[in-house]
C-alpha cells in the first residue's frame, strides 16, 4: 500500500529564454537552502527504472508516438550510467546532513522492468507507488530502502490527480511509497512527446543534442527528480523558505552552451557531456554563501 507523497510536483518552468548561448527562466535565488533536520540519501542510491505503459513493443496502436522506441530508452540509460558521480551530479554531497554527513554524489544503475499498463493510462500519484510496490511484492523489482524507484511513462499515459496534472502543472514529481513493511523513494517523469511545449519548451524550434527530444527532456527532468530526491527525499531534508528544493530553485535554467552536431548533423544547444553523449541539462542549486544555479560545484 502506497504511503504519502513527500513532493507532489515540481512547477513548471513555462517561460524559457534564450540569450546569448544560455537559457533563463524565473527562480528563487534570493535565500539559501536549510537542513530540516530529516533523512537525506547517504549511502549511493540504486537507481531502477520502471518502463510504464508501452516502451519498445509491438500493437501498442497507431496512436502512440515514436518517442516510445528502443532509441529513447537507451538514451535515458546511458545517461542515468554516467550522470552518477559526475561534477554535475556531485553538487548534491555539498548539502550535508545529521552529523556532517553527506550524501555521496554518486548513483548505481540497477537495470530496468517493463509494466504494460498495470494500473492503466491514467493515474493518480497513489497509483504511481503503487506500481513500484506491486513489482516489488511480485518480485518483479528488488527491495532496496536506499534505492531510487523511477517510473517513466510512455507518451499515452497521464498523470491527473486533484492540482497534479502532468503536462499542465507537472513535468514529473517524487514521493515515497511502501512495500513488506518498508520506505522507497520514488519518481515518475512523463513522456515530453505527450506536450512539448510545456515539458520539451527548451527545444521548441530547436534541435536537441541526442536528435530525439523526448529522450533528451526526459533526462533532464530526471535529473531534476534525483537531485531532490537525494537532498530532500521525504520532505524534511534541504529546502528554502519557500519550500522549493534544490532542482527547483533553478528549474528551467540551464546555463552556458555550446553548439554540438547531434546525430542527425543538426547543430544543437548542450552543456554537458556523459560518456559518448552531450545532453541539456537544467541546472542544481550550489549552496554556498550566497548560493547559485550551476551545473557543477566549480562554477
Amino acid at each position: 500500500m502506497a504511503s504519502r507523497f513527500a513532493r507532489l510536483c515540481v512547477t513548471l518552468a513555462l517561460v524559457l529564454a534564450t540569450l546569448g548561448g544560455a537559457f533563463a527562466a524565473p527562480t528563487q535565488k534570493d535565500n539559501k537552502m536549510s537542513y530540516h533536520g530529516g533523512p537525506l540519501m547517504y549511502a549511493t542510491p540504486g537507481v531502477y527504472f520502471v518502463w510504464y505503459g508501452c516502451w519498445g513493443l509491438s500493437g501498442c496502436g497507431s496512436s502512440l508516438a515514436a518517442y516510445n522506441d528502443a532509441a529513447t530508452m537507451n538514451i535515458l540509460a546511458d545517461f542515468i550510467q554516467d550522470v552518477g558521480g559526475s561534477p554535475y551530479f556531485q553538487i548534491n554531497a555539498g548539502y550535508p546532513g545529521a552529523y556532517g554527513r553527506t550524501p555521496t554524489g554518486a548513483l548505481i544503475f540497477g537495470g530496468g522492468v517493463a509494466d504494460r499498463y498495470s494500473r492503466g493510462p491514467v493515474l493518480t500519484e497513489a497509483d504511481v507507488a503503487g506500481i513500484v510496490t506491486d513489482l516489488i511484492e511480485s518480485n518483479g523489482l528488488p527491495q532496496d530502502p536506499s534505492g531510487i524507484y523511477v517510473v517513466l511513462a510512455s507518451s499515452d499515459v497521464t498523470l491527473v490527480d486533484g492540482a497534479t496534472q502532468y503536462c499542465l502543472t507537472c513535468c514529473n514529481f517524487h514521493g515515497v511509497g511502501e512495500a513488506l513493511g518498508s520506505q522507497f523513494s520514488v519518481a515518475f517523469v512523463g513522456n515530453p512527446s505527450r506536450c512539448p511545449g510545456a515539458c520539451a519548451a527548451q527545444f521548441e524550434g530547436a534541435a536537441s543534442p541526442n536528435a530525439n527530444y523526448a529522450a533528451d527532456a526526459m533526462a533532464a527532468w530526471l535529473a531534476h527528480s534525483l537531485n531532490a530526491i537525494v537532498t530532500n527525499p521525504t520532505g524534511g531534508g534541504w529546502f528554502d523558505r519557500y519550500g522549493l528544493e534544490n532542482s527547483e530553485k533553478c528549474e528551467g535554467t540551464f546555463g552556458p552552451t555550446q553548439t554540438v552536431t547531434n546525430p542527425d548533423g543538426l547543430p544543437a544547444e548542450s552543456n554537458m557531456r556523459l560518456g559518448g553523449r552531450d545532453y541539456l541539462m537544467q541546472q542544481n542549486w550550489v549552496n554556498s554563501k550566497k548560493g547559485h544555479c550551476a551545473l557543477n560545484i566549480s562554477q
